[in-house]
This record gives structure tokens, sequence and C-alpha cells, in this order.
């Protein structure tokens, strides 16, 4: 049974900095690839960041480039999200998500929501960041 926990989500003033965790069971980081998304009400879900499990490759959405860091801890089996310079647009329920071996982390969501498909693997429950300007 896998399962990912979402934890240091909270409430923070702009230009201040959280730090995301994710970890999981029941998984093998070694071959997943990894990712954090977002969905701000009214917006559709954001692929915000990824890490690959092939050659740690990293894509960042464009708005987060420079101000937001992915990692991850194979032996804790734990990713992380530093999200630094944060934005009051940077409010958002953020997600944990974990691809099955053999299967890519979406780019888009059916009907824009977080969570409407499991087909590429795992979710997390979420953790809310609130960014006040």
């Amino acid at each position: 049974h896998v399962q990912l926990v979402e934890s240091g989500g909270g409430s923070v003033q702009a230009g201040g900095s959280l730090r995301l965790s994710c970890t999981a069971s029941g998984l093998n980081f070694d071959d997943s690839d990894m990712g954090w998304y977002r969905q701000a009400p009214g917006n559709a879900c954001e692929l915000v960041s990824t890490i690959s499990s092939d050659d740690g490759s990293i894509y960042y959405t464009d708005s987060v480039k420079g101000r937001f860091t992915i990692s991850q801890d194979n032996v804790k089996n734990t990713m992380y999200l530093q999200m630094d310079s944060l934005k009051s647009e940077d409010t958002a329920e953020y997600y944990c998500a974990a691809a099955r071996r053999g299967s890519v982390l979406p780019p888009s969501l059916i009907g824009g929501m977080c969570r409407s498909s499991s087909s590429f693997g795992y979710w997390g429950q979420g953790t809310q960041v609130t960014v006040s300007s």
C-alpha cells in the first residue's frame, strides 16, 4: 500500500520561506518520478516541479524558477520543496505525487483538478500554503 504524506505548509508573509516535505511509504524512490502540484481556488491544477528517477533531471514551472528548489532523500524516502521569496500568487493547496514505474507525471489533470486521476500513480492529501502580502 503506497502512501504519500505532505507536511510543512502554513501561513507566511510575502518574501518568506517554507519547506514542504513528502514522505512516501510502500514506494521505491529509485523507481518513481516525483513531483509537486498546486491548486489555488478557481485555478487549474498546476505542475510546479518534478524530479526524474532516471537521471535526476529537474523541471520547474516558469513562475517558480529561481525561488523554489526540489530535492529528495532516497534514504528517508522523502521529497522536499524549498520555497523562498514567496509571493501571494503562490497561495494554493500543494500536493506531492509519485508516478508508478513506467508512468510519467501528467502536465495537466482531468477537469483541471489535482487528484482527479490516479492512473499514473499516487497523490498525497495536500498541504495548504498561504502567503499574505
